[in-house]
């Protein structure tokens, strides 16, 4: 979808998620104003103790620099679950807000204590080359939309975090990771729960080989979507239905479990058309993936069914989260070597969301690239490219 920079209408101001049970999407500004070039200077000397001193021993001389947020978008998902979460960071602030509706930008800044200069329209967001106070914008809007939001903020010179999918097409995030390049500034894909202690211990668990080779995943990602008219059920917008919303969950979790790309993919599709919510989008969508390794994933998304979870199998056992990637409420199970039983992770300082935020800030003070950059997004859009081409053509489509 074209969209002409300037006109607040062009965006819908919407992130909004489902509660946690069914949908696992759904500081105070304070700083001192430095001059640009005092601020490039600061960056430049962390940049040059990160090289010097390493990456853990610049960031602990930075420890007082926090680094500013731009949240863009002020939907559900950013207003209740994102910006709250700040109070916890140890590295990252939110210091403006970027929105299509005044009304949104009043009583957010005023919450936040966010000065009227340091609220943006999408009409006036470009204008945010000139705050140094800014760092990161954090695009939170309709995926069709992260492109052109991404590309922009990079020509202003700030980093970027950008909500996943990445963008509705691979040509979409290549453009956007080139973008990003030719200004300099990082790029960082919101996948939260790479972040979370239940799904960072499975990871754990996996390399270590608690389960031998991995053999066989088993992954389902669904919620029951309501009113038609929202975004999610546009396709100019979303890019697709739950295979883009809630069965990436379905595909990341399969590739980070593993730690291999597919190979080979096989996909079914199952949507009523004379539901007035599925016009334009899909239903229910499962697909299967093939590894190099020979170990296999049967992943499941759907609008109409309501399931979070995975099992990763292997000679040796299982390892279960169910529900798996909520906003909470996580719970492994795990059978190795023994019967079935309830595993608590190892405790993590920070929950997925303040840890998300604080990651992207401390990769940008020790000059080091996030674990789910632009590259990863890229990977998961291209695979759901496939996937969609599986379906449609009833064939096995080789990576």
């Amino acid at each position: 979808m074209h969209v002409r920079r300037g006109r607040p209408h062009a965006v819908p101001d919407v992130q909004s998620r489902p509660g946690a049970g069914s949908h696992p999407d759904v500081g105070p500004h304070g700083s001192e104003a430095m001059s640009t070039i005092s601020k490039r200077a600061f960056v430049a000397s962390g940049l040059a103790l990160a090289a010097a001193a390493g990456p853990l021993d610049a960031l602990a001389r930075q420890s007082d620099r926090k680094l500013g947020y731009a949240i863009l978008g002020l939907g559900y998902y950013a207003t209740k679950i994102i910006m709250p979460r700040f109070a916890e960071c140890e590295h990252s602030k939110l210091v403006a807000l970027v929105s299509g509706t005044p009304e949104k930008l009043k009583t957010f800044g005023e919450q936040y204590g966010i000065p009227e200069s340091h609220r943006y329209s999408y009409e006036t967001f470009d204008k945010i080359v000139d705050n140094p106070d800014v760092d990161i914008v954090y695009v939170i809007t309709p995926n069709s939309l992260h492109r052109t939001f991404t590309e922009r903020a990079a020509k202003a010179g700030k980093h970027v975090m950008c909500e996943k999918p990445m963008a509705t097409s691979s040509a979409d995030c290549e453009a956007m990771i080139a973008a990003c390049k030719k200004a300099g500034r990082k790029l960082m894909i919101g996948y939260r729960s790479r972040f979370q202690a239940h799904n960072i211990e499975a990871i754990k668990l996996i390399r270590d080989g608690a389960v031998g080779p991995v053999r066989h995943i088993s992954t389902d990602h669904g919620f029951t979507i309501g009113d038609p008219t929202q975004w999610r059920l546009k396709k100019a917008l979303s890019g697709g239905g739950s295979l883009m919303d809630i069965g990436i969950y379905s595909l990341n979790a399969a590739r980070y479990l593993t730690g291999e790309e597919p190979i080979a993919i096989n996909a079914i599709e199952s949507t009523d058309r004379s539901n007035p919510r599925f016009k334009e989008v899909e239903d229910i969508i499962n697909f299967q993936l093939l590894f190099p390794s020979g170990a296999t994933a049967q992943c499941g998304s759907a609008y109409t069914a309501n399931f979070n979870r995975y099992r990763v199998s292997g000679p040796k056992g299982f390892i279960e989260l169910d529900p798996a990637t909520p906003y909470q409420g996580q719970t492994m199970r795990t059978a190795l070597g023994g019967p079935p039983t309830l595993r608590e992770p190892a405790p993590q300082p920070k929950n997925q969301f303040s840890a998300q935020l604080d990651h992207l800030s401390e990769c940008i003070l020790t000059n080091r690239e996030p674990i789910v950059g632009g590259e990863e997004g890229l990977k998961d859009v291209r695979i759901i490219e496939a996937i969609y081409r599986a379906a449609r053509e009833g064939r096995t489509v080789k990576l």
